[in-house]
């Protein structure tokens, strides 16, 4: 729920003497007392820098937000399929977080672990060449492409021009055709992990012998530099580590829980 900030300053807690279990507000057959409000109020204080909600404009958001749950209740709103859904989602992100929200946060990531990450995963520069395959095209489309893609890697595996031209004559890639299909430092969490399989195979300067396909098309590339570990970007390694460590422990959770649930899945149709 969006609560509405007030300008004015908060008054405090303590000028309230009454006793928790006194009510502040009744809406329909619900009492909400003084323990609930205090309650709420210092939930959202807690979050709040700048411009807290005065606790009379929080009482009557608070008694608003009580109305609104009452009368989504009467309509039968919690039947809508919408609703559910939302819900559910509530119900799942509940379970991650009450089971998997503290060890996440407890999950430190070494130097030692970034190396070896890094000697795995490092950073990579490219000049490459795209031949097009557009989103929904048919498989003659797709076969026309692929013909053409291995028509230009015979040209270019042939060819005594820098492959920096050869990117311009050829790439269907008009956001670096004119930069000789130079594409910046990428790493695995940024490329199609086929295409950057590949690209960690290659030495200096080498082109890829074979074509290589991704969801964007058919692409021949130029492998032009991989960075050391003192050079790389070390946010991104240490992000992609404790993604890994995050990962291992969703992964341990679910494997579990699926022993309790029987499951059966028929990926041929979702191929």
């Amino acid at each position: 729920m969006k609560w509405i900030l007030s300008l004015g300053l908060a008054f405090s807690l303590s000028a309230f003497a009454q006793k928790g279990s006194d009510v502040v507000a009744t809406v329909g057959s619900k009492k909400i007392t003084l323990d609930e409000f205090n309650k709420k109020y210092k939930e959202v204080t807690s979050q709040v820098i700048t411009n807290m909600p005065s606790r009379k404009l929080f009482l009557e958001d608070l008694v608003r937000y009580e109305i609104g749950l009452q009368e989504a209740r009467k309509r039968g709103l919690e039947k809508d399929p919408m609703v559910q859904d939302r819900l559910n989602q509530e119900l799942y992100k509940g379970l991650l977080e009450k089971e998997l929200g503290q060890k996440v946060q407890e999950s430190k990531v070494t130097d030692q672990e970034m190396k070896e990450y890094y000697a795995k995963n490092p950073q990579i520069r490219v000049s490459d060449i795209l031949i097009e395959v557009k989103p929904g095209a048919t498989a003659q489309q797709r076969d026309e492409a692929k013909k053409r893609a291995s028509e230009i890697l015979g040209e270019v595996s042939k060819s005594k021009r820098p492959f920096e031209e050869l990117v311009r004559l050829y790439s269907d890639d008009l956001t670096t055709k004119n930069l000789g299909g130079d594409i910046g430092w990428q790493s695995r969490l940024t490329l199609v992990p086929s295409y950057y399989d590949v690209a960690l195979k290659l030495k200096i300067n080498q082109v890829t012998p074979d074509l290589v396909e991704t969801p964007f098309g058919f692409h021949i590339f130029k492998l032009t530099g991989k960075r050391s570990y003192e050079e790389a970007t070390k946010r991104e390694i240490r992000m992609a580590v404790f993604d890994e460590k995050r990962k291992a422990l969703f992964d341990d959770f679910f494997n579990k829980l699926k022993k309790q649930y029987p499951v059966n899945v028929n990926t041929k149709l979702v191929e």
